[in-house]
């Protein structure tokens, strides 16, 4: 009987492909700077541990907090604008129409010189142009005002940017000094997402069609998990190997090794 339990295991484990593989957090993510600016504030103490909503990094935004609050003070002032000359709009209007009245009037009066209708037309003609004038003023400042809207959003980009936060993740590394002078595109930080982790393996051709099919034994037991994805285009390091990824829960220490076995059963 002994014999045939050994037979047996040997039968399976013959059929079973073993791999090793590092657990590693779910996601990397390299962090690059979308802004320039002077570095005044990173958080070393927070390397390692779970980020919150406190900026791990900062740099400087004195000046753009300085814009930000005259760009609001020049919108209040350019919306009093707005409305004022929008009142002028309205009493040019009354004004203009009985003007236009009054013309038609006069025009047809045979009383009435010629140039005394001139006066008239003229008069007419002033007001018409007084309240184009005024209506093209109260479009040019609502341009203005869309102008300094699109800038003061494009500030609080920017404030916002100079910030950086990311609520969940743990931060792996800061890539900046305070002092330090950084522009677009400059690496800022690394940070992990260790809300799940990854494990990676690469198998051979002939075994990349069933592989999603397999039991997935680690450190000889077996798991719940299969295969996650699979890269049907060979890897660039392991030629004529293929790319695949299970997904497990959070462990609750990372980087180890573990050994993993695509079973039959």
């Amino acid at each position: 009987m002994k014999i045939l339990i050994i037979i047996s295991l040997v039968f399976t484990l013959s059929f079973a492909k073993v791999f090793y593989s590092k657990v590693e957090p779910y996601e990397i993510r390299d962090i690059s700077s979308n802004v320039s600016g002077e570095v005044i504030f990173i958080d070393e103490d927070m390397i390692g541990k779970k980020l919150s909503n406190k900026s791990y990094v900062r740099i400087d935004a004195e000046l753009d907090n300085v814009e930000l609050k005259y760009i609001e003070d020049k919108l209040e002032y350019l919306r009093e604008m707005v409305k004022a000359n929008e009142n002028v709009l309205i009493n040019l209007e009354s004004s203009l129409q009985r003007k236009r009245m009054n013309y038609k009037r006069v025009e047809s009066l045979k009383t009435k010189s010629i140039v005394d209708k001139d006066r008239e037309f003229h008069d007419l003609i002033n007001s018409e142009n007084l309240f184009l004038n005024t209506q093209n003023t109260v479009q040019n400042l609502k341009v203005q005002i869309t102008d300094l809207k699109l800038r003061k959003a494009s500030l609080i980009k920017t404030i916002r940017d100079k910030n950086f936060n990311a609520k969940g993740f743990v931060l792996y590394n800061i890539l900046v000094k305070t002092g330090q002078v950084v522009g677009m595109a400059t690496p800022v930080a690394k940070l992990a997402d260790t809300s799940r982790a990854k494990l990676t393996i690469y198998l051979d051709e002939k075994d990349v069609a069933d592989a999603k099919t397999k039991v997935v034994y680690i450190d000889e037991e077996k798991s719940t998990y299969k295969i996650s994805r699979i890269l049907n285009i060979a890897d660039s390091k392991n030629i004529s190997k293929y790319m695949a990824q299970i997904i497990i829960d959070a462990p609750k220490v990372f980087s180890k090794v573990v050994k993993i076995e695509l079973r039959d059963e």
